[in-house]
């Protein structure tokens, strides 16, 4: 199982996203580029030119049409995909730490961070309305005064958003009236990553309390629960097995005073019915920062604070072995 190696990036990477076909891989990092592969083979396809900062979240619609970024720049951009051409600038007063869109592409979700005296705003905005773009006016701006989001996706239907926030708190908001419609703290520390199940019926989170829970993405309700010894920075679902893999490591500023082999920088398959460890692949020099699954469930990829990105391949026999069990 020899990985491809993607190297186009000169800083930690923040983020990877598959588009709903899975032939293009899209990556960011802490560096202002926008990067887009193919996933078969990890030939670069392009770059979409144009943050001056640390770009920390990547989406891309349904059709593969649209692309949209977010930066520490205080912007968030919308990309032709295939002309890699700005679309769309959209200017904040902090930076902005997760973007994306709901099901038809139409409305698009960004969320800033809380600094330099400015609120964490999580805003919307409708592509259609071109004022709303113009004018850089989103048509609904929800405040979070507690504690900043750290993470957040579309739930079911795109009529709320799953928000995941820094005290471990998580949050339905409804994507029409902005209020907050369920909330639940299962997670005693900061969550750094959600990711929803391929149907959308469940969605994981990945925590700095060295856990990974699953859970119900109408109800919020806590289904399953992995544990690791480690802070854990993002989790995938696999879109065909009962799987889940788990990246992290330690914190960024402890790497460089621990050896790989105990820093624990490999990626970690657990069963999601027996909440169990099957698995781990290693490759990374330093944490994993971003994971997530081939859209048809044959690979993953991983990007870590190397500024690499891993496209792995199981092995035929990994398909066998789930059938005759």
């Amino acid at each position: 199982m020899r990985p491809i190696l993607l190297q186009g990036h000169e800083r930690s990477i923040t983020q990877i996203k598959y588009n709903r076909d899975g032939d293009l891989l899209f990556t960011v990092a802490k560096d202002p580029v926008v990067n887009v592969w193919y996933s078969v083979n990890g030939e670069r396809l392009g770059t979409y030119n144009g943050h001056t900062g640390a770009v920390w979240c990547v989406d891309v619609d349904w059709e593969t049409r649209h692309v949209l970024s977010g930066s520490a720049d205080n912007s968030c951009r919308l990309w032709d995909c295939e002309t890699g051409k700005q679309l769309a600038l959209l200017q904040t007063n902090s930076a902005v730490r997760t973007c994306g869109f709901d099901f038809g592409g139409n409305i698009i979700m960004f969320s800033t961070d809380k600094q330099m005296g400015y609120q964490c705003f999580v805003s919307f905005i409708d592509l259609r309305d071109p004022s709303q773009i113009e004018d850089n006016e989103p048509y609904m701006k929800i405040p979070c005064s507690e504690s900043k989001i750290t993470s957040a996706v579309w739930g079911p239907l795109g009529e709320n958003i799953i928000a995941g926030h820094e005290n471990g708190e998580l949050n339905h908001y409804s994507a029409k009236s902005g209020e907050i419609v369920n909330s639940i703290k299962e997670h005693s520390k900061q969550i750094n990553d959600i990711q929803t199940s391929r149907d959308m019926t469940m969605f994981v989170t990945a925590s700095k309390d060295c856990t990974s829970k699953l859970f119900d993405s109408t109800s919020l309700e806590h289904q399953k629960t992995f544990r690791t010894e480690r802070p854990v920075n993002s989790a995938a679902v696999s879109p065909i097995y009962d799987h889940v893999v788990l990246g992290g490591g330690q914190e960024a500023m402890d790497v460089t005073t621990t050896s790989t082999r105990i820093g624990k920088f490999e990626a970690r398959f657990f069963h999601v019915a027996f909440e169990e460890e099957f698995g781990r692949v290693k490759g990374h020099f330093g944490p994993i920062n971003s994971l997530a699954f081939h859209p048809d469930g044959k690979s993953y990829s991983s990007g870590g604070e190397d500024g690499y990105v891993r496209i792995h391949y199981f092995d035929p026999q990994y398909f066998d072995f789930e059938f005759e069990s």
